[in-house]
């Protein structure tokens, strides 16, 4: 009897050393990830400023080949921003307002100011990828998301944290996020938008990463509604300035005619 009780009870005692290693194992594979929060601040650091002017071209790709719109764009924080589109032809000298939580554009072919709210956010920007709430989503991710760092992967032969950012207000336009950020330039090169559901909506790809004023940007931008057909909506900046001095009266209705 003695024999079968110490045989029973080694037993269990065998299975909590094998569950200890396995504890360790795995928190000392945690412990090398950064937390979610302190690489964001790094990305943060890369990609928000002050303020910043961006002459870009966008390239919407349709079934009748490549549109491709310039524009020159002013912005102040995460508030204010000022859009003026300089070609093609047809779309040149519409113009775009945000401050705040409000949007308002000025089309000269009409020669109307429009205010664009509630469902119409959801719309298309000139047809592209990118919808009049993504224009605005500015705010910094981490006052939306929490954020956890799940991983790591490889992009363009470049080593990424994996970031997972799920909602922690309800007034967002994706519910969760996943970012795979460059772990040397702290730059994101991809990201995907989901629903609420779990959902795929929206694909967004950074590349040509450049460092400009002592930081690392993406000088381009692919832009993909999972939910169309199509190859996606690129966008590419020219010239980018950060932190320079933008005079007050440029985020002014009266600047939109």
């Amino acid at each position: 009897m003695n024999t079968l009780k110490k045989r029973t009870n080694s037993v269990p005692l065998q299975g909590l050393g094998v569950i200890f290693i396995l504890f360790i194992s795995i928190s000392l594979s945690a412990q090398n990830f950064p937390t979610g929060k302190s690489v964001l601040d790094k990305v943060d650091e890369n990609m928000s400023s002050k303020t910043r002017i961006i002459t870009s071209r966008m390239e919407i790709v349709g079934s009748r080949g490549i549109r491709t719109m310039e524009a020159k764009t002013w912005s102040e924080g995460d508030k204010k921003s000022f859009t003026e589109y300089l070609a093609p032809a047809r779309e040149k000298g519409t113009k775009m307002l945000k401050l705040e939580n409000q949007l308002w554009i000025y089309s000269p072919t009409t020669d109307r100011i429009m205010q664009i709210s509630g469902h119409m956010l959801r719309q298309s920007v000139m047809g592209s990828d990118m919808s009049y709430e993504d224009m605005m989503s500015d705010t910094p991710l981490l006052d939306r998301y929490r954020a956890d760092v799940s991983g790591e992967e490889t992009i363009e032969n470049r080593k990424c944290w994996v970031v997972t950012l799920t909602a922690i207000k309800e007034d967002v336009n994706y519910y969760s996020q996943k970012m795979w950020v460059d772990e040397e330039r702290f730059v994101p090169l991809k990201m995907d938008l989901f629903a609420k559901s779990g959902k795929l909506l929206k694909r967004t790809i950074l590349s040509d990463v450049q460092k400009i004023q002592g930081r690392w940007f993406p000088k381009t931008m692919l832009y993909k509604d999972m939910l169309k057909d199509g190859k996606g909506t690129k966008m590419i900046i020219d010239n980018i300035q950060f932190d320079v001095s933008i005079p007050s009266s440029v985020f002014n209705k009266g600047n939109l005619k």
